[in-house]
């Protein structure tokens, strides 16, 4: 039984997908011989051209021909690794619209085409011989180690005759058997060949590649900066409208029983007020919170009023110029925010200014942001660590790809530049 069971696994892994290989195998033989004609013709024109000097007007005839069958050609091996090995080959990047003769020489001169033909032309019928000689071996193999039933179809009167059949055909059989072990090993190594070949030729180029992994990445971060995005958003409508009216409803009603109740006792009175004061001191962080998250004036109004309404809370002067023709994403929009509330904050904490200017204006495709103070200076970006102050500005800026910078010498002015990217 050991016996049995070590076979069944040693012949299924052996011969494992051996099938679904072989027919890929098969299949692509015609394909890689397809243009072999095509080629052959070419150079019996070109051996005619010394004795038959109209063959110039034919010899162009073959790459021509080639040029137009090599899309169809890469079709056909597209379904066949689709078909048979359930792979689908990249494709690369499209040659683009047009039908007039600009797009033409557009198609004729990509680099995409040209590996194809390489593919089709060169590549094609060097493995058409490896898909030969697989063939073959697997033909022989079956030939070999099935000897004794073709013995057996002969007349007995020939198996009389030649008694020493029954020795050379154990040694035919044994290998025959020893070609099936061969076969699947060299069809899989084939196949990985014409896949790796299929892949470099019939697929994209590295760069190709390389673009369609950085704009994949682009998509997918941005996908995430929208949904970061969003998701402040709805921890701003939830703290505004849940946690912040129940401590305004607590507020309330604990001035009213400070005001109503007049005949409590002094202790009472001193816990009542104590903490009605600190439901208001929590409004307040509650709306310093929901207006760092994400402030509905933002969403509102835009980024004018929302940075007019941050430059009037600061205790120094803060002239605000916002210049847009149109809203940016709400992305761009945020970081452009954040960005000003932060300097602004800075600005108040560490400048020692006695006053700031902001300004916001599209230019193009580009929104630039540029906060300026009359302060002592001295401001490092290479020196600022941690998520927080300018290092934290120069993250949140790069998170959407645009460029910060800060020039800061000592004894000021400050002069921060930011430009963020806004599509049409």
């Amino acid at each position: 039984m050991q016996l049995t069971t070590w076979l069944r696994l040693v012949l299924g892994r052996t011969f494992r997908g051996a099938g679904h290989r072989t027919a890929l195998v098969a299949a692509g033989l015609p394909l890689h011989l397809a243009v072999v004609p095509l080629w052959l013709w070419l150079l019996g024109m070109m051996a005619a051209l010394v004795r038959a000097p109209w063959a110039v007007a034919v010899t162009p005839l073959p790459v021509l021909l080639t040029l137009v069958v090599t899309p169809l050609l890469t079709v056909g091996q597209r379904r066949r690794y689709r078909a048979l090995a359930g792979k689908d080959l990249p494709r690369p990047a499209a040659a683009g619209p047009g039908r007039n003769w600009k797009s033409a020489v557009r198609r004729l001169s990509r680099r995409a085409l040209w590996r194809q033909v390489c593919y089709h032309a060169v590549a094609g019928p060097l493995l058409a011989v490896l898909d030969l000689a697989v063939l073959a071996v697997w033909a022989t193999a079956l030939v070999a180690a099935s000897i004794y039933v073709w013995i057996w179809a002969l007349p007995p009167q020939w198996r009389v005759t030649d008694v020493g059949y029954t020795t050379q055909a154990a040694y035919i059989t044994a290998g025959g058997l020893a070609l099936l072990f061969l076969g699947p090993r060299l069809t899989g190594a084939l196949v990985r060949l014409e896949s790796q070949a299929a892949e470099v030729l019939l697929g994209p180029s590295r760069t190709e590649k390389l673009a369609r992994r950085v704009a994949d990445l682009a998509e997918s971060r941005a996908g995430v900066l929208d949904a970061a995005d969003a998701e402040r958003r709805r921890i701003e409508r939830d703290l505004h409208d849940g946690a912040q009216q129940r401590l305004v409803s607590l507020a309330v009603n604990l001035g009213l029983a400070r005001s109503t109740l007049g005949d409590l006792p002094e202790d009472v009175r001193k816990v009542i007020d104590e903490a009605h004061r600190e439901a208001k001191e929590a409004i307040a962080e509650l709306n310093n919170l929901v207006r760092g998250l994400h402030p509905a004036v933002l969403e509102d109004r835009g980024l004018d009023a929302a940075l007019s309404g941050v430059a009037a809370r600061l205790p120094i002067p803060v002239r605000v110029a916002v210049d847009l023709p149109q809203r940016p994403s709400p992305t761009v929009e945020a970081v452009a925010y954040f960005v000003v509330s932060e300097a602004l904050t800075n600005v108040v904490k560490h400048a020692r200014a006695t006053r700031a200017d902001v300004t916001v204006e599209r230019i193009g495709e580009t929104l630039l942001v540029v906060v300026a103070d009359d302060g002592a200076g001295g401001a490092d970006l290479a020196a600022a660590v941690g998520g927080t102050g300018l290092a934290g500005l120069a993250k949140r800026v790069a998170s959407v790809d645009g460029t910060f910078s800060c020039r800061s010498p000592a004894g000021g002015p400050t002069i921060i530049t930011v430009e963020l990217p806004c599509g049409p």
